[in-house]
């Protein structure tokens, strides 16, 4: 078990010297549950959305952030962080990865916004890809439940071992299998 302040190199990558699989440098990935309304495009004839066609998908909502809450390397995310960064891509500017692969997007995000909580995000996982439908039928049975964030540091401070995130620029939310922030659950 790892507790807040011993995340060692292998929990937390900031893209160091290009990271694993690629990543920018610069980047840093961080995690949170998903939240997983079960719905799906409806199977119909030829040229609607369907699993048979390519258009088929699975909805999801959750948390990829929560405000106030350190994640299990002590960093916590102040309310405000993304607002800037959120406005100035929206969601379609943010990719729907899996497990961070800049190879392996599985979906888009169609809502992403901050409420009280923390940063909400919705999407559609699509079935077009091998990893979406891998991805999808992860989630529908429970294998699959967490997000992480990748994003940059633009401002942030020290609180004894926690650092404070003030400002994110975020570039992608992805689906994962351990997520760094085991808090954020299912509305």
């Amino acid at each position: 078990m790892i507790l807040p302040g011993q995340a060692g190199e292998g929990d937390r990558r900031n893209g160091g010297g290009g990271g694993e699989h690629g990543q920018a440098v610069g980047m840093e990935y961080k995690s949170a549950t998903l939240g997983v309304s079960t719905a799906s495009a409806p199977s119909t004839p030829s040229g609607s959305p369907s699993p048979r066609n390519g258009g088929g998908y699975l909805r999801i909502t959750g948390y990829a952030s929560l405000w106030g809450v350190a994640d299990l390397a002590g960093d916590v995310v102040v309310r405000g962080a993304f607002a800037a960064s959120v406005a100035r891509r929206g969601p379609g500017g943010v990719r729907m990865l899996y497990q961070h692969g800049e190879r392996t997007p599985v979906g888009v995000w169609t809502r992403i916004e901050e409420d009280d909580r923390g940063l909400r995000v919705e999407g559609r996982i699509l079935d077009i890809t091998p990893e979406g439908r891998m991805a999808a039928a992860l989630v529908r049975v429970g294998a699959l439940d967490g997000l992480s964030i990748g994003f940059r540091a633009v401002r942030a401070r020290r609180n004894g071992r926690l650092r404070v995130l003030a400002e994110v620029d975020l570039w992608e939310v992805s689906l994962v299998t351990f997520p760094m922030l085991p808090g954020a659950r299912l509305q």
